[in-house]
């Protein structure tokens, strides 16, 4: 399944493959996909401001608005370190609570015994120093171990699970004990560390009786989803959505969604899938799901609901975009999810092409092509190529569809802590379309999105319209560990464009911007959230394909 606080894909895109994927939007935490707007100095809040509100959302344990409010705090208060503190925490809140709603986790804390655990804690030590982009800081790994299994023990979902009847008094002085034991060690090495988690672990048995695999496994995720925004512990059910996703099909409805006050509102319905047969259409929106109402709970957690064994049913209520409310109950089946949408002619006036990219996948290269020839077959004379809402997906897919149109140079450079991630990735000149291009992007564009973009950008190839894309630009491997059914996502690299501009935390800037407003957000009659004349952003750029854009293109 593939959550984020821009769309929702329900059992989607987690674009991934070993070593070599690039992703915007992670699962750890599902950072919100925030405009990267330059803010003057003048037009910021004040620090203590955003603080005193995102401490306000902690209170009220509504960690995942937390985390988007101190990330989009970030990106005006870059580094400012009580709000990195804070996110850091909401994180860590965040995780637990998703981790104990996954059953595959919760079957890992009864299967894996103690000793597994902690084998399980030295593997994935030993991951972070053969494959993390940076050295790891061995005392830092352990206080964040720490810091992860001191906020389990003051979530409810952690002790209603490990203690139910433990007095909280109890739980609070062996809190308190472990967090002077752990600041009081001198600075150690990895070999250090499994020894005093198995310390830790056995006092926590002691004392509280708490499973020695419950409190390993904290150290476990909190060494891993505290290194960076993009790193994270992969559960047995995440890990295998993850390599079922990178060959572009899940189990689920076929849905993608957005979180509103109404609910979860459909905004796309993959053709052919369940949630098409069953009639939902964009503009509805899901309002419970097997009795979990959207309003009362987190909106990622209902939507975890809708996963499930394929062909088990799943019962939701909706409201139609008409305002009638009807029940139903829908099939889980595998969807193929289409990498490449609305392949089309949008202007028959300057026959030009356009297709919707919405990830970068293992059909993408495919995709694609076919896309290129049908419009090719159709008369195009020039094309649009739309990023926007793209989360990223397969390095390796972007650098091959980048080669599809840059015929010289370099497409993207990586650079990471071996020579061997240090590498620059060059176009060829066969099988280059020549064509002029614009291509669409925006803050929700990330990862590979920005690869491709940046790329296009910096060869002069095409025309960027939009806004400026997400920031992220990192590189992840999938690693899975051999001591349990587990698996770990680690940044390996950093990737820069073709002219060795970063893109993290910068995005990449289009020639052109435009605000993403619509004339109307009504569905029209073919489902659709917006018709061309609607799409602010897609009509600049017919008209930039036409000649007619008097708008000042940036350097």
């Amino acid at each position: 399944m593939k959550y984020s606080h821009g769309p929702l894909f329900i059992a989607a895109r987690l674009l991934v493959v070993a070593a070599t994927f690039v992703f915007g939007l992670p699962l750890s935490a599902q950072e919100p996909s925030v405009p990267t707007k330059l803010v003057d100095a003048a037009e910021r809040v004040p620090v203590d401001e955003v603080l005193a509100e995102g401490l306000q959302l902690e209170q009220q344990r509504r960690w995942t608005d937390a985390v988007r409010h101190y990330e989009s705090s970030l990106r005006t208060w870059e580094k400012e370190p009580r709000i990195t503190q804070r996110l850091l925490i909401a994180r860590l809140h965040f995780d637990i609570d998703r981790r104990y709603e996954d059953k595959s986790y919760l079957d890992s804390l009864s299967a894996i015994p103690t000793p597994q655990a902690l084998d399980l804690y030295e593997e994935v030590l030993q991951s972070l120093d053969t494959y993390y982009v940076d050295p790891p800081n061995w005392s830092e790994v352990l206080r964040f171990g720490t810091a992860s299994l001191e906020v389990a023990l003051t979530e409810p979902q952690f002790l209603q699970t490990n203690l139910p009847s433990c007095p909280r008094e109890k739980v609070e002085q062996f809190r308190l004990t472990v967090h002077k034991y752990v600041n009081g060690r001198p600075r150690g090495t990895k070999f250090d560390l499994r020894a005093a988690v198995a310390y830790v672990s056995s006092l926590a048995q002691d004392q509280l009786g708490l499973s020695g695999t419950a409190t390993v496994l904290e150290y476990v995720c909190g060494a891993i989803s505290t290194l960076d925004p993009y790193s994270r512990f992969l559960t047995r059910n995440q890990l295998d959505d993850t390599f079922s996703n990178i060959e572009g099909n899940f189990v689920g409805l076929g849905i993608e969604l957005k979180a509103t006050d109404a609910g979860l509102q459909i905004i796309n319905v993959i053709s052919g899938g369940p949630a098409e047969e069953a009639g939902l259409i964009p503009g509805d929106a899901i309002t419970s799901v097997s009795g979990v109402s959207t309003a009362e709970n987190d909106p990622d957690h209902v939507a975890d609901l809708l996963r499930g064994p394929e062909h088990s049913l799943v019962a939701i209520d909706i409201v139609r975009r008409d305002g009638t409310a009807q029940s139903l109950q829908v099939a889980r089946r595998r969807v193929d999810v289409p990498s490449v949408e609305q392949v089309k002619i949008v202007d028959t006036e300057k026959m030009t092409g356009y297709f919707r990219l919405t990830n970068f996948q293992k059909s993408t290269v495919r995709d694609v092509e076919n896309a290129l020839w049908t419009l090719q077959r159709q008369g195009m004379q020039q094309l649009i190529v739309d990023l926007r809402g793209n989360p990223g997906g397969l390095l390796s897919a972007a650098i091959d569809v980048a080669d599809h149109f840059i015929d010289r140079g370099r497409i993207v450079i990586t650079r990471g802590r071996y020579s061997s991630d240090n590498r620059d990735y060059f176009a060829h000149a066969p099988k280059t379309w020549n064509i002029p291009l614009i291509v669409l992007i925006d803050g929700d564009s990330a990862s590979a999105s920005e690869i491709f973009a940046g790329a296009i950008r910096d060869s002069n190839r095409g025309t960027l319209i939009g806004q400026r894309t997400f920031g992220k630009g990192s590189v992840q491997g999938i690693f899975c560990m051999q001591s349990a059914q587990v698996g770990l996502s680690l940044t390996t690299a950093k990737f820069f464009s073709p002219n060795n501009i970063a893109i993290s935390n910068s995005g990449v800037v289009p020639h052109i911007t435009i605000v993403p407003t619509y004339i109307s957000a009504r569905p029209t009659e073919h489902g659709t959230l917006a018709t061309i004349e609607e799409d602010a952003i897609l009509s600049a750029a017919i008209r930039q394909a036409r000649g007619e854009s008097r708008l000042s293109q940036l350097p």
